[in-house]
């Protein structure tokens, strides 16, 4: 997560989050990521990125020795306040609190598209796996939003905006090779896709455009009208999002 978010910005964040990790299909990518790490009971599995904790709390909840990362201060002092018999720390993706080979299973989830330095998170997941231990990627590729709209050249121009605005917006697409690259075997990717057709997701949409607007790629205007239309689809249960979610699990060897 990122550094730079305000107490406010923060707490927005998670909540938008909150609404999507409660949505059947993201609680069973969760644990379908959880099912290929593969790790027997007791083990130490790292989440990477942990955000507000959920991940770790499930993980702990069903006997793993499970440890949540964030750099984010403001996620990690919500995740102790939500999950206090679960463990916590500030720490960077790039730079691992651990040992060599001190973890048997290592998980990343929505969060490898703001390292600026994919190769390098990865490279300290493989120092800090045991041989055998297991890595799992879940992330989109932010050029990869699908948005139904009254205005298909707009939304694209606003998509391609916001991906630019992110450290390493196509990292997703990139799993297979940047695992393949630091040292891992038996590289294997899914495609999970969620589908969003009620209003949860407007704070989201919303942001995209503005974000858009900020970077100049559209005009104020542009944005107002965009979002008028995404909020009009919402009220008439007429909104469609689709953003496939990419889950790559591979092997330390």
């Amino acid at each position: 997560m990122s550094t730079t978010n305000t107490a406010t910005d923060t707490e927005a964040l998670v909540a938008l989050l909150d609404v999507i990790d409660n949505y059947p299909g993201a609680a069973a990518l969760r644990a379908r990521s959880i099912e290929l790490l593969a790790a027997p009971p007791g083990s130490v599995i790292l989440d990477v990125g942990c955000g507000s904790g959920r991940a770790v709390a499930e993980l702990a909840e069903q006997g793993w020795d499970a440890l949540g990362i964030d750099l984010d201060e403001q996620m990690i002092t919500i995740a102790r306040r939500r999950w206090p018999r679960a463990r916590f720390e500030i720490a960077d993706a790039t730079e691992l609190p651990l040992g060599d080979g001190s973890i048997l299973g290592y998980r990343a989830e929505k969060v490898f598209h703001d390292i600026a330095d994919p190769t390098s998170a990865l490279t300290e997941a493989h120092r800090v796996l045991v041989p055998g231990g297991r890595i799992v990627l879940i992330g989109q590729d932010w050029d990869g939003l699908f948005i139904d709209s009254d205005h298909p050249d707009l939304t694209r121009t606003i998509v391609h905006a916001r991906a630019d605005t992110v450290a390493a917006p196509r990292s997703a697409r990139r799993y297979r090779n940047l695992l393949l690259d630091t040292g891992f075997t038996d590289v294997r990717v899914e495609v999970h896709t969620g589908v969003f057709t009620d209003q949860a997701l407007l704070p989201m949409l919303t942001g995209i455009a503005h974000a858009a607007a900020t970077a100049g790629a559209i005009t104020p205007d542009q944005a107002a009208a965009w979002i008028g239309d995404q909020t009009r689809r919402g009220q008439a249960d007429r909104g469609f999002v689709a953003i496939p979610l990419f889950l790559a699990h591979a092997a330390r060897p």
